[in-house]
C-alpha cells in the first residue's frame, strides 16, 4: 500500500503541530509523498499566512507600506524554525522574496511562498526530500493542468526518491512563472499526485475528524459519516457542506482512489472515507437511508405564468436566454401545465430583477411574473434512499407535524437526494427535524 498525505494549514500552524505531523508520518511507512500547506491559524484571532501574503500584495499594488506586516510572516517561520531546532536559512529565502516585491510583480509567486517555505521546513524536520511543486505540477496557459506532462514529472521524481515533501497550492506555467490554484488548492495538489503514482489512499489531514452528517452549528453534536460516495459528497458540497476543494475530487474519483479525511489532533480516529459506489466495504456501512443533510439560505422563486403555455414550447427557452444574458445560474426548475418556477440566488437575481422582468415580458406576450423571496434550500442526501420505500412520505410528514410549510420539492431520478425549499425562518428548525427523524 502507498499513500499520499496532505496536511492543511491548521495541521502545520506552529512547531507543536509539526511534531504531531511528524509522529503521524513516521508511524505509517506507507505515506510516501506528503503535501504541505502554508501555516494556518493557531487560534481564532490569528491570521493565516496566505491571507497575510494576499494582503502584502494588495499593499504593494496600491503603494501602501507593507514591511511591518511582512515582519509577522517572517516571525511565524522563524519561531517554527527555532522551536524545532532547524537550520534552513530563512534570511536568504526571505531576501529572495523581498527582492521581487515591487509593483507589478507576479502575484502568484508571492502568494505561493507560504506553502514553499513550510514544505522546506517540514522536509528538513523529517529528513525527507523537498521537491518544488513548480517542477512537477504544470499548467497550460489557459489555466488547466497539463496532465500528461505533470504525470510524467511526478512518476520520474517518485522513481528516484522514496520519501518526498511537496508544497501544495501551486505549479508553473509553460514560461516557468508560478501559477496558483484557487484557495484551498493544496487539496488539488495531493489529488493530482495520488493519481499520478496510483496511490492506494489519499489522506487529507485537517482539524476535523471526518465529515459530519449535519452542520454542528445547527445540530447539536451530529454523528460522523464513516463512508460517503463521491456522488453524495458532490451533492452535499454543492449545498454548502465545506469539506475539501471541489476540484480535488475528479483526479482520484476517476482513478478509483479513496480519500480519507483525518484529524491531525486525533490521529487514531479513522475519519471519513470518500469512495466510489463500487467500493467493496460500502454495503457494510449502509444502515441509515440518509447519509447527510446540508442547505443554504437566501434563494428566490421566480414564477412565470402564461395561458396556454403548454402550446408555446419556447417560453422556457426564452427565459433561460434572458438569465444567460445576465449570467444567473438556475438552481432548480419546477413546472405545471401553464407555469414554471425557477429557483435562483437572491443576491444575483436582485441585481437585475427589473431588467429580467422587462426582457422576459418583451419575449413572452401576456405573461404574469411573481417573485417569492427568503427561501432556503435543504438537501437530504443518501445512497440508500432508493432502497427505503416511504422516505419521502416520512420526510413530508415530519415537516407537517412540526409546522414547516414546504414551498419547493425536487428529487433526482436516481433518488440520491431530495431537495426541499422552506422559508428562511424555518431553515435551522427544518434541518433539526430531519436529523432527529432520520438519524438520531
Amino acid at each position: 500500500m502507498i499513500k499520499v498525505a496532505k496536511f492543511g494549514g491548521s495541521s502545520l500552524a506552529d512547531a507543536n503541530q509539526f511534531k504531531k505531523v511528524k509522529d503521524i508520518i513516521l508511524r505509517d511507512s506507507s505515506i510516501v509523498i506528503t503535501v504541505a500547506s502554508a501555516p494556518g491559524k493557531r487560534f481564532s484571532e490569528d491570521n493565516k499566512i496566505t491571507d497575510l501574503l494576499y494582503l502584502s500584495y494588495a499593499h504593494l499594488k496600491y503603494s501602501v507600506e507593507y514591511t511591518k506586516m511582512f515582519v509577522h510572516i517572517e516571525d511565524r517561520y522563524a519561531k517554527i524554525k527555532k522551536e524545532l531546532n532547524l537550520k534552513l536559512n530563512l534570511g536568504k529565502e526571505f531576501d529572495k522574496i523581498k527582492s521581487k516585491m515591487k509593483k507589478g510583480m507576479n502575484k502568484d509567486y508571492l502568494i505561493s511562498r507560504g506553502e514553499y517555505l513550510n514544505a522546506k521546513l517540514l522536509a528538513e524536520y523529517l529528513g525527507y526530500t523537498f521537491i518544488d511543486a513548480k517542477d512537477i505540477i504544470f499548467f497550460n496557459f489557459n489555466g488547466n493542468i497539463n496532465i500528461e506532462k505533470t504525470t510524467r514529472a511526478i512518476e520520474e521524481v517518485f522513481k528516484c526518491n522514496s520519501k518526498i515533501i511537496v508544497p501544495g497550492f501551486y505549479g508553473s506555467l509553460p514560461n516557468g512563472e508560478i501559477k496558483v490554484f484557487s484557495r484551498g488548492g493544496s487539496d488539488i495538489t495531493g489529488s493530482i499526485i495520488s493519481r499520478a503514482i496510483n496511490a492506494s489512499v489519499y489522506e487529507n489531514w485537517t482539524d476535523v475528524s471526518g465529515i459530519l452528517m449535519a452542520d454542528p452549528r445547527i445540530v447539536d453534536q451530529p454523528k460522523k459519516i464513516d463512508f460517503i460516495t463521491y456522488n453524495e459528497l458532490r451533492e452535499l458540497s454543492y449545498m454548502g457542506a465545506n469539506v475539501l476543494h471541489t476540484n480535488a475530487v475528479a483526479p482520484v474519483k476517476e482513478a478509483n482512489i479513496p480519500i480519507n479525511i483525518r484529524n491531525t489532533n486525533e490521529p487514531d480516529n479513522p475519519g471519513t472515507m470518500i469512495v466510489n459506489n463500487n467500493y467493496e466495504i460500502l454495503e457494510e456501512h449502509s444502515i441509515s437511508p440518509i447519509t447527510g443533510i446540508a442547505g443554504k439560505k437566501d434563494f428566490s422563486i421566480l414564477s412565470i405564468y402564461k395561458y396556454p403555455m403548454s402550446e408555446e414550447p419556447n417560453s422556457l427557452l426564452n427565459i433561460l436566454e434572458v438569465l444567460k444574458k445576465y449570467k444567473i445560474n438556475i438552481e432548480h426548475i419546477s413546472s405545471g401545465i401553464d407555469n414554471f418556477s425557477l429557483i435562483l440566488s437572491s443576491e444575483h437575481l436582485e441585481k437585475y430583477l427589473y431588467e429580467i422582468i422587462a426582457d422576459t415580458k418583451k419575449l413572452c406576450n401576456s405573461i404574469e411574473i411573481k417573485v417569492v423571496r427568503d427561501i432556503s434550500l435543504i438537501a437530504i442526501v443518501g445512497r440508500n434512499m432508493v432502497h427505503k420505500p416511504g422516505t419521502s412520505g416520512k420526510l413530508f410528514a415530519a415537516m407537517g407535524n412540526n409546522g414547516v410549510n414546504i414551498r419547493v420539492i425536487s428529487q433526482s431520478s436516481d433518488e440520491l437526494n431530495i431537495i426541499i425549499g422552506v422559508a428562511n425562518e424555518n431553515f435551522e428548525k427544518c434541518i433539526n427535524v430531519i436529523y432527529n427523524n432520520f438519524i438520531v
